[in-house]
């Protein structure tokens, strides 16, 4: 369990159903592949709906939905995003998929969310607390309720808020049931600075995601 106990009791009753709530509608988790899918949940609407189902290989999970992807209603639609060239380039997608086609990625065993669903922007733009407990307790229901093989976290800076301590790169030894946590180098062009330096990570986690 990678929230801990303390992280866990922290949170109020209520704020845990609401986090709850926000997967299943109260009622079976019915997974949302589709922009016109519908979702049973309550709560603020969801910039981008999740791709997730049961079963699936690895779930990609940033932060929030950046400025041009919520405009453009597609994950990592800014033009300079490297995701879906390098979902592609390290062997996890049979093509380059455009950002608009984000939900065909669960036919490769892939899926998609972010910690914070309903607001938009680059991380600093972001709410005071909308990275918080709520959020990251809503993210592991989420991934309880599916139990993907591997939780992947797009950024430092995601890997390190849901769980709660400074982490570097790579598989972080962290579990939620059996779903393996890894955090992976932005693809974001805000951090090109030190893509070259570290984008051997993502060639590293679809090897070890066909591995197993």
């Amino acid at each position: 369990m990678a929230l801990t106990t303390r992280r866990f009791e922290a949170l109020t009753t209520s704020a845990l159903k609401s986090a709850l709530l926000n997967v299943s509608g109260g009622g079976p988790v019915t997974p949302n592949l589709s922009p016109a899918g519908g979702e049973r949940r309550t709560g603020p609407p969801y910039v981008l709906p999740d791709v997730l189902r049961p079963g699936l290989k690895i779930v990609f999970c940033g932060t929030a939905a950046g400025n041009v992807s919520a405009r453009l209603g597609a994950y990592y639609a800014h033009p300079q995003n490297k995701f879906w060239q390098v979902l592609h380039g390290v062997g996890l997608t049979p093509r380059r998929v455009q950002p608009q086609e984000y939900p065909e990625v669960a036919q490769w065993g892939l899926g998609l969310t972010d910690i914070a669903k309903g607001v938009s922007g680059q991380d600093r733009e972001l709410p005071r607390g909308a990275l918080g407990l709520e959020a990251c307790a809503a993210l592991e229901a989420k991934i309880r309720a599916n139990q993907p093989d591997i939780l992947a976290f797009t950024s430092l800076t995601a890997g390190r808020r849901y769980l709660g301590r400074n982490t570097g790169f790579g598989e972080s030894g962290a579990q939620i049931c059996a779903t393996r946590i890894w955090v992976l180098p932005s693809p974001s062009p805000a951090a090109n600075w030190n893509w070259e330096k570290h984008k051997r990570w993502w060639r590293m986690l679809a090897e070890g995601a066909n591995a197993d």
